[in-house]
């Protein structure tokens, strides 16, 4: 997700706030020890500095208090509503993704809306908005090309052929005027030339020119009539005499097209202005091209003209945006100017227009016009209190605080309640403070209470009720990462800095969020542990290698060159073992921040950048993964290699079968470790034949006898394990899970686990479960797995650890809701999902809390998650029969 509202002294380029080699001296030892002692003001100041915690972005989102209900609602409007309204509604399901931080579900919701697009105009936009999504992935469609599959859905559209003729294009009928005996010629004089052409012809082009030639008009009797003070060229009027012949402008120049179109709007041509429209569409090529021509389309109503050079416009975002011309464009047009350019997707094209301008600067004058256009084209209310809000934000961002917060009353008094954070950050900044905690106080008394809106209301108070707050936003909400901080640095400051690292370590398990990783950065900093400070800025770099920290006054990578003199320089040697303890020790951000400084040396780049996609995958970062998948494309120091990272790059952007055919490309080159590993991998996810288990064991254990290094071949093992479990054969899986163990390969504790379960050694699988708890740094997965191969009230205190160490894991949920249910504690059971559901959409806590509002009875909350659980994935098949039965049990 893009980060809408960068700090506002982000745009600085001096560093005169923070001056780094004031604090960190360039030769080593000559660093003062940072004094803790909060009796010091110097020490205290110097604390401060390192350790600031922003306040909570208020974010442009679409957030609604009740997602699951808005998210139902959706499905069942789309369900019954008329064609043309669909797009609408997979564009407002879209918004309230965006507010929980869904990106694959809000791409979904584009591509739907793509789909269910009923104009072209609609296609154009939402065809732009996904593309523009998936910026820096035009990588991937040329990969797929090579695979002789076509990677243009999303390509330019022939706006010509998809634009209907206009059904008030008509042929217009002769009539002669009282039976005059005219020529059934007319020559039309422009200057010194003469173009004759068939009376008739010429008159079926409009009502104005029958009336002419065959009405009472004094030209009805004329053979000669003079055109030359009607703008258009002797060439011109012949390519109107052929028009009128052929119906055709296939020979007509470039040059002369604009000339035939004013005049056939002067004499209401309309078949001839259509083809002009049409033939003028082949002339938009560029930016340039379009700027011209949009103001001719706009000024002669030319809708096919005006699509042309829209495409043009949208195709080139977000680049358009920083040519004024173009920007002009979209805010001046009128609402029949609009209409001609956009039909009637005015508010999806400027809910696009407003998220591109957002992310390239909030603060900007065009930003704020395009979100005043988008609440004046909001056709609903919903719409509507979207464009307030984000307005509202902008509005904020830049300051004008009187105009924020009639914004965010008005959003507010629409219904949107997450706006009152917005009024209440402009009346404290106003000083009303206790206005805002008690505008707070009163949504929390009156609304279902949601973790932000504690948070927002621990801003306005102190002491033990903030502290209360910020427990409380946790508790609703554990992935707000501002409670963590504030808590770690208040013990920070506090000289307690067991439990500054303790708290701000228990969001980054879970959640890898720059502004925590920057935070401990800065505890490190000043305990004086220059590694683990070290440790940190890399793995900000290989996150973000542009990322700004200090309010975004300095550069990580400055700050890197900094720490960096201040730690040991490790050899090749040194690196490796290192990434081995920490590989094998589970410990992600340290193998990442290993895998940088490795990346400095001579060593072969390609392999180093694969490695970090694996580990960003498993922290699930995927773009920063697939920029690193790129990366190592690019360093591959050989076809073969080059072939295997390409398969990669497919394989995880879902193009399996195309994956597997680079696989066996690089094989066909070189027998490589990489390639087999990938062709098993890849066979193994693509065929549903269980037959295919011997094919995949075969290519594992071809890739074990090709050179790699131990890290690569422990994954190959476990891989191999898992294979021979699926086929029954226990035996073989144990040895290959104890040989991964042998060389580290901590994972496979898992592997050999479920072995023994298998063998109905419950207790041995408890104990290997253990091992790997022990061992590995981030251990969440561990405990879940060690909860099913023990007594229910150990595994209730597994799961409850696993809830701590990362409350996005769900089945925790789940499992405790099926033990109230069979209980017979029905409430409680709904209120562990409902707990989880607020903040996070998954459809298996719909589907479950559907099942148990259908077993209480409860029809309609049963249709609702049904509903919204569809919302999330409309293929699941559990989740449609449930939704089919509960359905015809509605009242």
């Amino acid at each position: 997700m893009r980060t809408f509202f960068p700090s506002e002294s982000c745009k600085e380029t001096q560093l005169n706030a923070l001056n780094p080699q004031s604090w960190l001296q360039v030769e080593r030892g000559k660093l003062s020890k940072l004094s803790l002692h909060p009796s010091s003001s110097s020490s205290s100041s110097s604390i401060e500095s390192f350790i600031k915690v922003p306040e909570p972005q208020i974010l442009p989102f679409f957030k609604p208090v009740d997602y699951v209900e808005v998210l139902a609602q959706i499905h069942e409007e789309l369900e019954s509503c008329p064609l043309q309204e669909r797009s609408n509604l997979c564009l407002l399901q879209f918004q309230v993704f965006r507010g929980l931080g869904e990106v694959k579900l809000m791409r979904r919701s584009l591509r739907t809306a793509w789909q269910k697009a009923s104009t072209l105009h609609e296609k154009l936009v939402f065809g732009a908005w996904l593309k523009y999504e998936k910026q820096g992935e035009d990588l991937i469609a040329d990969l797929l090309g090579t695979c002789v599959k076509c990677a243009q859905e999303f390509g330019p559209i022939d706006v010509a052929s998809q634009l209907p003729l206009n059904l008030n294009v008509n042929s217009h009928e002769c009539v002669s005027m009282n039976g005059n005996q005219v020529s059934r010629n007319v020559s039309f004089r422009i200057g010194d030339e003469k173009i004759v052409c068939d009376r008739q012809k010429i008159s079926s082009l409009s009502a104005p020119f029958n009336a002419m030639l065959n009405g009472c008009f004094t030209e009805s009797l004329c053979e000669d009539i003079d055109l030359s003070e009607n703008n258009i060229s002797p060439s011109g009027m012949r390519a109107v005499k052929e028009f009128s012949m052929t119906g055709s402008l296939s020979e007509v120049p470039p040059n002369l097209l604009l000339e035939i179109l004013f005049f056939a709007n002067k004499f209401c041509c309309e078949r001839l202005k259509d083809a002009c429209d049409r033939k003028l569409t082949s002339l938009v090529c560029s930016r340039e091209d379009a700027v011209e021509l949009m103001e001719y389309a706009l000024e002669e109503n030319t809708p096919i003209l005006a699509a042309a050079c829209l495409q043009i416009f949208l195709r080139d975002l977000p680049d358009c945006l920083n040519d004024d011309r173009v920007v002009e464009i979209f805010i001046n047009a009128n609402r029949q100017q609009r209409s001609i350019m956009v039909g009637p997707a005015s508010f999806s094209l400027y809910c696009l227009l407003s998220e591109v301008a957002m992310n390239l600067d909030p603060r900007s004058g065009k930003t704020a016009c395009f979100l005043e256009k988008l609440i004046e084209f909001a056709e609903t209310d919903r719409q509507r209190l979207l464009g307030l809000h984000q307005l509202g934000c902008v509005r904020l961002m830049r300051k004008e605080y009187d105009e924020a917060e009639h914004l965010f009353e008005a959003a507010l008094n629409a219904g949107h309640i997450y706006s009152v954070a917005g009024l209440a950050r402009v009346g404290y900044i106003k000083g009303h403070k206790l206005w805002a905690y008690e505008k707070l106080s009163y949504v929390i008394s009156t609304d279902t209470p949601l973790g932000w809106m504690h948070q927002e209301r621990s801003l306005y108070c102190e002491g033990d009720k903030r502290k209360e707050d910020l427990e409380k936003a946790t508790e609703l909400d554990p992935t707000l990462t501002y409670p963590y901080m504030y808590r770690a640095a208040s013990s920070m400051r506090k000289q307690n800095a067991t439990d500054a690292l303790k708290e701000i370590n228990r969001v980054l398990g879970f959640k890898l969020a720059l502004e925590c990783l920057e935070l401990r950065f800065c505890f490190f900093l000043a305990l004086e542990n220059y590694q683990s400070a070290l440790c940190d800025v890399q793995a900000i770099l290989t996150l973000s290698p542009d990322y700004r920290m200090f309010e975004g006054r300095v550069a990580a990578s400055q700050l890197r060159t900094l720490v960096h003199e201040h730690v040991d320089n490790w050899t090749t040697a040194d690196c490796w073992m290192q990434l081995y303890e920490r590989w094998s020790s589970v410990d992600d951000i340290g193998s990442l921040s290993v895998i940088y400084q490795m990346l400095e040396s001579d060593a072969a780049k390609g392999i180093l950048y694969f490695r970090q996609s694996l580990l960003l995958l498993r922290l699930n970062c995927p773009e920063a993964a697939m920029r690193s998948l790129q990366l190592a494309r690019q360093h591959a120091s050989s076809e073969h290699e080059r072939l295997v990272y390409e398969g990669w790059i497919l394989y995880d952007t879902g193009h399996c079968e195309e994956g597997l055919q680079k696989a066996e490309e690089s094989i066909k080159i070189k027998r490589s470790f990489e390639a087999f590993f990938l062709k098993a991998y890849a066979l193994a996810d693509s065929s549903q034949d269980p037959s295919c288990s011997s094919t995949v064991v075969s290519l594992l254990e071809d890739a074990l006898k090709c050179p790699s290094d131990r890290l690569r071949k422990g994954q190959a093992l476990n891989n191999l394990g898992s294979v021979y479990v699926d086929c029954g054969k226990l035996d073989l899986a144990a040895n290959c899970y104890i040989n991964a163990l042998n060389i580290r390969h901590t994972r496979a504790h898992q592997g050999l686990a479920r072995v023994h379960f298998l063998r109905n050694d419950k207790s041995a699988a408890y104990d290997e479960m253990t091992k790997l708890i022990e061992k590995a740094r981030n251990n969440a997965s561990a405990y879940e797995k060690r909860s099913e191969y023990c007594d229910r009230d150990f595994t209730k205190a597994d799961l409850e650890m696993v809830t701590q160490l990362d409350p996005l894991r769900v089945y925790p949920y789940r499992y405790r809701a099926a033990v109230l249910m069979d209980s017979h504690k029905e409430k409680e059971a709904i209120a562990e999902l409902s707990r989880a559901i607020s903040f996070k959409a998954d459809v298996h806590l719909l589907h479950l809390r559907a099942a148990f509002h259908e077993h209480v009875g409860n029809v309609l909350g049963a249709l609702r998650d049904c509903r919204a659980a569809l919302s999330v994935d409309p293929n699941h098949q559990e989740m449609l029969e449930l939704h089919s039965r509960v359905y015809s049990h509605e009242p």
